[in-house]
């Protein structure tokens, strides 16, 4: 028997797994398709305190940013050198507001957030000019971020799974959740296209499926999914050196509205490719392309980086963000159904927020004492609220003696 069953192989599942592990627990990690290549692998590898306004969200997102260099360092010792390189590189970000309308909010978010214990530079425009050379000397403010940070999404997802193995954990792949099995009023495994699987609790890590999943195990959470295109240049001279975009972002990331919002946000890569985006729009799992969406993501590009109109793109991608009512990861047991815990809701801060998770859950779950107030992301929490008991949807479970 496993003592947890942590449903979904992307970033944070994985960080959850590993943290569980490393205190004592015995994990079995499943994905219905192959671990790390969902929405973990369509992301920029953002790890960002600049997006994000005082509260619970900022607190945990400077955890994370905390976690991220010892961690980065943890994992290239473990699984040395022919690993590939995670790419951790703390090269600050950049923010800038394109119109005088801008400006002024943009200089008051930065002066909240200094409340917050974030390091926000307001800058002038030669200072932002001396940071980024290339960009539009038309800008009307900007904002200085020197504890942001980038890392490879897809390498830093592998190697949290390799480390969650050498911990213990068993990774089981095409293993899709169909049910639960329950006595005595909790969970006490599930039912999977790859068998029945025994445990003590299940943690939901299944990003924006988790309210699918959560369905099939009875319960109900308003995680649904939010879309996101990115546009990559070819290869170029290293030309931009912070990720640098426009203030309209925090906007975008906390809207609720579920039509198209376009900011523009760009960085460069270790490989030399420039990163162009970001769009959010509620659509489902609608996975087309749709070229109109990446002209507003090019177009607002261009507003901050004139030099892109000349840039070949040599491909296109797309995304989907686990969206939540409230904006906040949800991180917790689920007070309906003893034995379900969840790590979702991250929206798309999910790659620089996972380690911060992973070790706020595996606390909270061997009763030990988090390094963060655990309350505000709490599956119950009245911003979660839909209704106070299983969703009515058709699950299928299978009752087992306790």
């Amino acid at each position: 028997m496993s003592d947890v069953v942590v449903i979904g192989a992307g970033i944070v599942g994985a960080a959850c797994a590993r943290a569980l592990a490393g205190r004592g627990a015995q994990v079995t990690l499943v994905d219905r398709g192959s671990p790390g290549t969902a929405t973990s692998a369509h992301g920029e590898g953002n790890i960002l305190v600049s997006d994000k306004g005082p509260g619970p969200e900022l607190d945990l997102a400077r955890y994370a940013s905390a976690l991220w260099p010892d961690l980065a360092a943890e994992l290239a010792d473990e699984l040395g050198p022919r690993f590939p390189s995670l790419e951790y590189d703390r090269k600050g970000g950049l923010v800038a507001a394109t119109t005088e309308a801008g400006a002024q909010p943009l200089r008051a978010f930065a002066t909240s957030q200094r409340g917050g214990g974030v390091d926000a530079r307001t800058v002038s425009l030669a200072e932002a000019l001396q940071l980024e050379p290339y960009l539009s000397p038309e800008l009307a403010a900007a904002v200085h971020y020197p504890e942001d940070a980038q890392v490879q999404p897809v390498v830093a997802t592998e190697a949290l799974l390799a480390s969650a193995r050498l911990r213990g954990v068993a990774v089981r792949a095409g293993c899709e959740v169909v049910g639960s099995l329950t006595g005595s009023d909790r969970v006490r495994g599930l039912r999977t296209t790859d068998g029945v699987l025994h445990a003590d609790a299940v943690v939901v890590a299944a990003g924006p499926w988790s309210g699918v999943v959560a369905e099939r195990l009875g319960v109900s959470l308003p995680v649904r999914p939010r879309r996101g295109m990115v546009l990559v240049t070819t290869r170029m001279p290293h030309r931009v050196h912070h990720k640098v975009y426009d203030g309209d972002y925090f906007g975008a990331t906390q809207s609720a509205d579920a039509a198209l919002q376009a900011s523009a946000v760009v960085e460069s890569t270790a490989a030399g490719t420039v990163l162009i985006g970001s769009s959010r729009e509620q659509v489902g799992f609608d996975r087309r392309l749709r070229v109109e969406v990446l002209r507003a993501v090019a177009q607002r590009a261009l507003r901050l980086f004139p030099f892109l109109e000349g840039a070949s793109v040599m491909r296109s991608y797309l995304g989907f963000r686990p969206y939540v009512p409230d904006h906040l990861p949800v991180i917790g047991s689920d007070t309906r159904l003893s034995g379900v815990w969840f790590a979702t809701g991250h929206e798309g801060a999910g790659i620089g927020l996972a380690p911060a998770t992973g070790e706020l859950l595996a606390e909270l779950f061997v009763g030990g004492s988090p390094a963060l107030d655990p309350r505000p992301f709490r599956p119950g929490r009245p911003g979660l609220a839909t209704d106070a008991g299983p969703t009515g949807a058709p699950v299928v479970t299978e009752d087992v003696a306790s």
